[in-house]
């Protein structure tokens, strides 16, 4: 063989291995930063959430100025406390529509204190101390149990705030639990307005909020999230101080197939705590609260009765809250 005939093999070889390395490099490279990552979401817990719940019906009715009152609100500082939270307990004199002196707290988790760009996640803690709307008169003066109406969304609250301590957020958590709002004017005593003498935890804190001048870029309150084939329609005071939020969750309720749960449709005004973090605080936040457009009272049978008990609780129900509240806050 001849020198040249060498060469030239030679030649094409070397062309033929840099064309194939070529090749090779040219694949796109799966590492490269302008690739979206997909978000690692936590898996929500609906048996620590049901065992939050049901850890705070066993103290009793969390009415102001009760024992039972104050062992709750312990209990609810404590977990966030456990769970990393920097905690801050705004403890205030309420006066409600009839002048009765509470001895009410704001219970406050911080989670990433530090960071600037934040979610607010709130929940009422406190029971009413009537069951103005049980069908028998004679335990109107009954205070119920709150297992739905209170204790459910915070059993919710902190499973998140269980979550977050285990994965962070790229964001700023605070989760507020609001006291007082439950002791408006019983139906037995009602004359005028039916708004008197709600929600006075929450209307305190947007006034005079843990830190001065504090903000979120939006909020979500939970109210009546857990109970057996709740369903939540698009409260109509969210969408007019944040239908852009409203829009994020029950697209997301969809994405996930919570459809059943999360009805795309609108449902009436409701005077909650979401109203007053609205109006004096400026947040957009949202209500995520059980309606049924298909009863007298607008909610679920158990409302403002006896059997707002651990029996009208589902754990499917939170499941559906609690996964699509954790996918809202770790894809921001």
């Amino acid at each position: 063989m001849s020198t040249s005939l060498i060469n030239s093999t030679y030649y094409l070889l070397l062309v033929v291995c840099c064309f194939l390395f070529s090749a090779c490099s040219s694949k796109p490279n799966n590492s490269s930063p302008e690739t979206k990552q997909e978000v690692k979401v936590p898996s929500f817990n609906a048996d620590s959430a049901y065992y939050y719940t049901e850890k705070q019906v066993s103290f009793g009715p969390r009415v102001p100025n009760s024992e039972s009152h104050k062992l709750g609100g312990d209990y609810l500082a404590n977990e966030l406390r456990r769970h990393g939270a920097q905690v801050f307990e705004q403890e205030i004199e309420l006066y409600t529509y009839n002048n009765i002196k509470l001895e009410a707290r704001n219970i406050i988790g911080s989670f990433s204190p530090n960071k600037g760009n934040r979610i607010l996640l709130c929940a009422h803690w406190d029971t009413r101390p009537f069951a103005d709307e049980d069908s028998d008169s004679k335990n109107h003066h009954t205070p119920i149990d709150g297992a739905n109406d209170g204790a459910g969304a915070c059993g919710v609250l902190l499973e998140i705030a269980r979550n977050i301590a285990l994965q962070e957020t790229n964001i700023g958590i605070d989760i507020i639990f609001f006291d007082a709002e439950d002791w408006g004017t019983p139906t037995f005593e009602r004359l005028g307005s039916s708004s008197t003498g709600w929600c006075l935890g929450s209307e305190y804190w947007a006034q005079n909020p843990h830190i001065p001048n504090y903000q979120a870029r939006y909020g979500m309150l939970l109210d009546m999230v857990s109970a057996k084939d709740a369903k939540f329609y698009r409260e109509h005071n969210s969408v007019y101080y944040a239908k852009h939020i409203v829009d994020k969750v029950w697209q997301t309720a969809a994405n996930l197939g919570f459809s059943n749960y999360f009805i795309n449709q609108l449902g009436g005004g409701i005077e909650d705590d979401h109203v007053y973090v609205n109006q004096h605080r400026h947040i957009p936040c949202i209500d995520i609260i059980q309606q049924d457009p298909n009863t007298k009272k607008g909610f679920g049978s158990y409302w403002h009765t006896l059997d707002d008990n651990m029996e009208s609780i589902s754990k499917e129900t939170m499941y559906a809250v609690g996964q699509t509240v954790l996918h809202v806050i770790y894809h921001e």
